[in-house]
């Protein structure tokens, strides 16, 4: 038999309906069904104007939460909320699931919480965990609550780490998340994150956290004596802290204004919390979460952290940015003479035409005022006008000629020592023609699915001038110009230099047109290359004395992309020397395929000051079982950065997992377990 009513339908062997009461008692096979929920037992009585009643030997399957629920009875006491007697909850399928939460009564109430009394877990039938009371969310909207906690232990840097953190709803608009953590060997950390939105035109995050720091540290970073060396010996009690503010304000499509304060009590912040940090836990390395916008990757590798606050308007071909910047730099000893910007005004013209001429223009002027407790500091002003006339030599070839010009003004105002100028400009333009072409050729194949490949070859040649001019006594905290074409010899200050020379490159592209099953053509450019070098005409020119020797060309660069598939790729970022051999030599090699096995080779070379290798590695041993690897090789040094092993046990409703990892600093073992329905928990 069965009753429709408005919100879901009710069906049995038997029901009997009372329609003074609108009361239905359905028995035998008795099944409601709302949505894609359901709730079965041996007996429903059920109010369907009200929409109240309780089921006998009940068994309910909520689908949001792939949550079943099983009890002696279960009754739907109001719109939202529930009372069971001897509750069994799971969100394992099958008649014998993989674990159970059993109590002896809970009350639920939908979109808040619920509270089981004589909560125990069970695995199999084996106890594992028993509470008097347990609380857990019954919540698909945001709501206050304790959040899953963070358990650790590692054997040097911190014992035994325990976080819980707790989200608090304050309003629609605005939460905040409290954090309390334990650290064995360093004491209580207090943090707290606070949350607001007030829709598209304002939003913003802040955190901070204190720790009152009792471990006793002495160690030394970099080599004794050197100007990047750091030490310390903590004997006593440190403040530890951190704070970070992200907030952004946009007026109009065009104009906003934006704060990025990031600050730490010390430069060993990050080393000494690297395994677990709100920061690292917020990185992000795109803005699409307006509330996870963190840049940088919180671990011991950081070197410094910059705050910022940038007012910005945009029209249609000119922008003008106000910005106030502050630096932290954690590999020197002492941050008074880093430095820093207070402010930059920058106003920008974008590549446009000139009037109604063929002539193209673009600008840039700022001015910044540089500032540090230690060292030249001091005003400094430039605007540089680009001019450029690009045009075709019939439909073969493109040539942009192109001349700037670069006015720069600098006063000091930190006491310049007798014989230092307090302040000078320089004027200096440069020149430039550019003329690049592209040919390419489709070649028949029909290899696995793929018809045609089309080959393009993009060749281009710069030539570059830039005058000589006298530099003399400029201040150091002039920025450092970029030249217009890569330089044989990198200068060493933040002079101008001068430059005479050609700059080839050449682009190899490989691109197949392929036919999918369904007939549909797709296309993968799966290969490029690209060649590039400079040729210093002055310095071919340069006379020779005693046992020196001309150097006219730049290190060839080389860039390889190479993605035949899509389970596989490879790239090559890489710098040869024709005097000195290969100087740097960067790969990558991803290979995946469709079971989810995951490897990533890494290889960084740069002469005499790096050679790094890294692997990451997820290998699937069955449908449930996987190994994971990760090493960081510092071969430069012979360290070994880090070495990670892993597996984990997944099923249906449940992953079981456990990571060793030694560090040059610390052992970490990590036990992972999740349930289905509720959440991680790392031991």
């Amino acid at each position: 038999m069965v009753i429709t009513y408005a919100g879901g339908v009710l069906t049995a062997d038997n029901v009997e309906f009372d329609k003074k009461n609108n009361i239905a008692t359905a028995r035998g096979n008795a099944h409601l069904k709302s949505g894609d929920d359901t709730l079965s037992g041996d007996k429903i009585v059920f109010n369907i104007a009200s929409k109240t009643g309780i089921a006998y030997k009940g068994r309910a399957f909520y689908a949001k939460n792939h949550f079943y629920i099983r009890g002696d009875e279960i009754e739907k006491t109001g719109e939202l909320t529930y009372k069971i007697i001897k509750p069994v909850a799971t969100t394992c399928d099958g008649d014998q699931p993989d674990w159970e939460i059993a109590g002896s009564e809970m009350k639920v109430t939908v979109e808040g919480y619920g509270l089981m009394k004589n909560a125990r877990l069970t695995t199999g039938k084996v106890p594992v965990f028993y509470s008097p009371f347990l609380p857990f969310p019954a919540k698909t909207k945001r709501q206050s609550g304790f959040l899953f906690p963070y358990l650790s232990y590692s054997k040097d840097k911190d014992g035994i780490d325990v976080e819980l953190p707790y989200f608090w709803v304050i309003s629609p608009n605005t939460d905040a998340t409290f954090y309390q953590r334990y650290i064995e060997k360093r004491g209580f950390k207090e943090g707290v994150e606070f949350r607001y939105y007030a829709g598209e035109k304002s939003f913003g995050t802040f955190y901070g956290d204190y720790l009152e720091d009792g471990k006793k540290i002495t160690e030394t970073i970099g080599a004794s004596g050197s100007t990047y060396a750091t030490s310390r010996d903590w004997q006593e009690t440190h403040n530890r802290w951190s704070y970070y503010l992200n907030h952004q304000t946009n007026f109009d499509a065009a104009t906003y204004i934006r704060t990025d304060l990031r600050r730490v009590s010390d430069r060993w912040y990050f080393r000494d919390f690297s395994a677990h940090n709100y920061y690292l836990n917020n990185y992000a390395q795109t803005e699409l979460d307006p509330f996870k916008k963190i840049p940088f990757y919180g671990d011991e590798s950081l070197r410094s952290l910059e705050s910022t606050v940038r007012l910005f308007k945009g029209w249609s071909n000119y922008n003008v940015t106000a910005l106030v910047s502050s630096t932290d730099d954690f590999s020197i000893a002492n941050n008074d003479s880093t430095l820093q910007r207070y402010p930059e005004v920058t106003f920008t013209g974008v590549k446009q035409p000139l009037l109604k001429s063929p002539l193209y223009y673009e600008f840039t002027a700022v001015y910044d005022y540089f500032y540090r407790g230690q060292g030249e500091k001091g005003h400094f002003v430039e605007i540089y006008p680009i001019f450029s006339l690009p045009f075709n030599i019939s439909r073969y070839a493109k040539v942009t000629p192109k001349i700037a010009f670069r006015e720069t003004y600098w006063s000091r105002d930190d006491g310049a020592t007798e014989g230092d100028n307090k302040s000078g400009t320089r004027s200096v333009y440069d020149f430039s023609v550019t003329a690049n072409t592209q040919i390419s050729r489709i070649f028949d194949v029909n290899i696995s699915g793929w018809e045609k490949i089309r080959h393009e070859i993009k060749p281009e040649i710069t030539y570059a001038y830039t005058p000589y001019v006298a530099q003399s006594n400029i201040p150091d905290y002039l920025p450092t110009i970029t030249p217009v074409v890569t330089p044989v010899v990198t200068a060493g200050t933040n002079a101008i230099t001068e430059q005479n020379a050609v700059a080839w490159g050449i682009t190899n592209t490989f691109t197949a047109k392929m036919k999918g099953a369904k007939g549909a053509y797709s296309y993968l450019e799966f290969l490029r290359i690209k060649l590039f070098q400079t040729y210093d005409i002055n310095e071919a020119k340069r006379g020779i004395e005693g046992t020196a020797e001309r150097r006219y060309f730049s290190d060839m660069g080389m860039e390889v992309d190479f993605r035949p598939h899509q389970y596989v790729s490879f790239a090559a970022r890489n710098q040869y020397s024709v005097y000195n051999g290969w100087k740097v030599t960067n790969y990558d090699l991803v290979l995946t395929d469709w079971r989810g096995d995951h490897l990533t080779l890494g290889y960084r070379y740069t002469l005499d000051s790096i050679e790094e290798i890294n692997v990451d590695l997820k290998a699937v041993i069955t449908e449930k079982l996987a190994a994971t690897f990760v090493s960081r090789r510092d071969q430069f040094n012979s360290n070994t950065v880090e070495n990670t092993v892993g597996l984990v046990y997944h099923k249906q409703c449940w992953a079981l997992g456990f990571d060793y990892t030694k560090t040059s600093t610390d052992t970490r073992f990590v036990l992972k377990v999740s349930l289905a329905g509720l959440g991680n928990l790392g031991l």
